[in-house]
């Protein structure tokens, strides 16, 4: 069976890491051949005519970015809907590609894939689809993020952050809660995040110079060296499809400090401290009951422990894989 893969996603995010642990997992596939950027309006069209060049029973993108037209049953996926949900985030280009090119493509597509039941909802109310057409496949745990291994050792001990500056992470509202809780002189914040003159910017609005330390973008063994030396992981988001450093940590044995709105709670159940994240004073309280509580701390390693392991990325790839037989078999 010819099935025809995207893995121009394969890179050092969350997408990325999806697409890499999805593809090579797949029994058979062939590569999409190097092609225009993924994200622009020329590539609907380039990937129309590839597809139809290249003749595949089936077509699969781990991304977001369909075909125009398609001979072949196609499937793709969608994490979420930030980039139309989120006002900061969205601007008049996204929500024409999303209109004109995403929409009329899920009625197309044989299935649509997501990664939680609370992006699913979304994406069903948005595009007016039936429960039928969207499948929820989940996100797994990468195989070095265990408890077993080296930890990043600093002369404090230090909260995390793993994530981006844009404006669902809450990155700048995270900062002046640690300012506020009173605990930077004892605890340090390290951030897992590019190293941007704005971040630089609100450590100095909140007068947190040399106390918050930036590793710039890490992955594979280097972040999960991070997450097992941390005190615990701060996760304050506003808005997620998934929330993959949350289960990265817990399978660490890293406790998990989060918000518990849109997707977030479906990975942590009960494993972790919740906080309120448009509140500051909801989040210090909450990095400093963590910083202090041993007894939570244990508790809540335990329940994280038991939590990662109920997500596989084998599990993920398997339910893709048959919807992709699915699919070929609708011809």
């Amino acid at each position: 069976m010819k099935v025809l893969v995207d893995t121009r996603w394969i890179a050092p995010h969350g997408i990325g890491r999806f697409a890499a642990e999805v593809i090579n997992r797949l029994p058979e596939y062939e590569p999409l051949p190097n092609g225009p950027s993924k994200l622009g309006f020329v590539d609907p069209l380039w990937l129309s005519y590839t597809i139809s060049r290249l003749r595949p029973q089936v077509y699969f993108s781990p991304g977001f970015n369909p075909p125009l037209r398609c001979a072949a049953p196609f499937i793709f996926t969608i994490h979420d809907l930030i980039h139309i949900d989120v006002a900061e985030e969205c601007n008049m280009t996204k929500k024409l590609y999303y209109r004109s090119i995403v929409r009329p493509a899920i009625k197309q597509a044989f299935r649509i894939l997501t990664v939680s039941n609370y992006s699913k909802q979304r994406i069903i109310s948005w595009a007016n689809v039936s429960e039928e057409k969207v499948i929820v496949v989940g996100n797994g745990v990468s195989s070095g993020f265990i408890t077993d291994g080296p930890r990043q050792d600093r002369d404090k001990p230090y909260l995390l952050f793993v994530g981006n500056s844009k404006p669902h992470k809450n990155l700048e509202r995270l900062l002046a809660a640690y300012a506020r809780s009173g605990i930077s002189d004892d605890v340090e914040l390290v951030l897992c995040a590019p190293n941007e003159p704005r971040i630089h910017d609100w450590i100095n609005k909140n007068g947190l110079q040399g106390k918050v330390f930036i590793t710039g973008i890490l992955s594979g063994s280097d972040l999960a060296c991070y997450y097992r030396g941390a005190v615990g992981l701060l996760f304050p988001s506003l808005y997620e499809g998934f929330g993959l450093p949350v289960l990265e940590a817990m399978a660490c044995g890293t406790v998990v400090l989060s918000s518990a709105v849109t997707a977030i709670p479906e990975v942590t159940g009960d494993a972790a401290l919740f906080i309120e994240p448009s509140d500051v004073d909801s989040i210090a309280d909450g990095m400093k009951r963590l910083a202090a509580d041993d007894e939570l701390r244990n508790d809540l390693r335990r329940r994280g422990l038991e939590r990662a392991d109920m997500f596989s990325w084998d599990r993920t790839a398997e339910v893709i894989w048959q919807v992709i037989l699915q699919a070929a078999a609708s011809r």
